[in-house]
């Protein structure tokens, strides 16, 4: 293979051509986040949930070495149900297309992708950041230095709560990445509604959204992304009680078994699943298709001021 460049499928590239509202969604939450065969279940309804709303799904991934933008439901499921589907970030990008492999695009991979590709807003379940006893390990997400230096809007429900929420914060005022609550002023923690921390900004509608967005881009002076937090509603939560408890056995699970790096997130999502008996992976399901409907109003909301603008 000597042609490395991005492919759009067919109607992404339509809709970026006509102007029309176009979502981008990672494919790491089908290839590792999230258990067979429910995860090309849930991936086609993340797309749905994007239709629904009235915009194009664009799940980004690669197939066979290529870089495709707008997956079809053969590549989709090419990605959901083989084995050894590597995680990309934005580095591996140029080795996997060069070795032809199959691989799932991360958040920083799959932002970098959208953006360069036309593509403004992205929806994801949560941020990758920074982890625990970083201090040591200095094991920090390639999320939050990508978001520092790429124009993208990601919808998500703030950072996994494995993380440090609260050093994940601080890396993003210090990296410029703008962080508004979305109908909230307390951060996300993922799984839970929220994480212990305050937001300095928040938004009320997905007009609201586009107006920051169209602010950003006129002023010319900001170039990273916006992060828009949207938390679950507190019925919809996981039990805070479990979740901590939970927490507290995987991360002595982690020490014990010497797990580091990528494999981090995985294993602890692995170990939630089971051992909340499938409660966090309904709480996930429930993050991402909300993630998805904000992201596809916010996308049509910016679609139309450009529009009429």
């Amino acid at each position: 293979m000597t042609n490395f460049h991005t492919r759009l499928g067919a109607e992404v590239a339509d809709a970026l051509r006509d102007g029309h509202p176009v979502v981008a969604l990672e494919s790491t939450i089908v290839s590792h986040g999230l258990p067979r065969p429910d995860n090309l279940r849930v991936a086609r309804e993340i797309e749905q949930a994007v239709r629904d709303a009235g915009a194009v799904p664009a799940t980004i991934g690669m197939v066979r070495g290529e870089l495709v933008v707008g997956l079809d439901d053969a590549e989709l499921t090419r990605l959901a149900t083989t084995d050894g589907v590597s995680k990309l970030s934005v580095r591996d990008l140029a080795v996997a297309a060069a070795t032809g492999a199959d691989g799932a695009t991360t958040v920083a991979a799959t932002s970098a992708v959208a953006a360069a590709s036309g593509i403004g807003v992205f929806a994801t379940g949560g941020l990758g950041g920074v982890h625990r006893e970083a201090a040591q390990s200095f094991d920090e997400s390639a999320d939050l230095v990508t978001l520092a230096r790429t124009p993208i809007t990601v919808v998500c429900a703030g950072v996994k709560s494995i993380l440090d929420v609260g050093a994940t914060l601080e890396r993003l005022e210090t990296l410029g990445v703008g962080v508004v609550g979305y109908r909230t002023r307390r951060f996300p923690g993922f799984y839970l509604t929220d994480a212990g921390f305050d937001l300095d900004w928040s938004v009320d509608s997905p007009e609201q959204v586009a107006d920051v967005l169209a602010a950003r881009e006129q002023q010319c002076v900001h170039d990273g992304g916006l992060i828009v937090a949207n938390p679950l509603p507190v019925d919809e939560q996981l039990d805070p009680a479990l979740h901590d408890r939970t927490l507290a056995e995987g991360l002595a699970l982690l020490e014990r078994d010497g797990v580091t790096g990528k494999a981090v997130t995985p294993f602890l999502l692995a170990h939630f699943h089971s051992a909340t008996d499938g409660a966090s992976l309904a709480v996930n399901v429930r993050i991402i298709l909300r993630n998805a409907d904000l992201a596809a109003r916010i996308a049509v909301a910016a679609a139309a001021r450009r529009h009429a603008a």
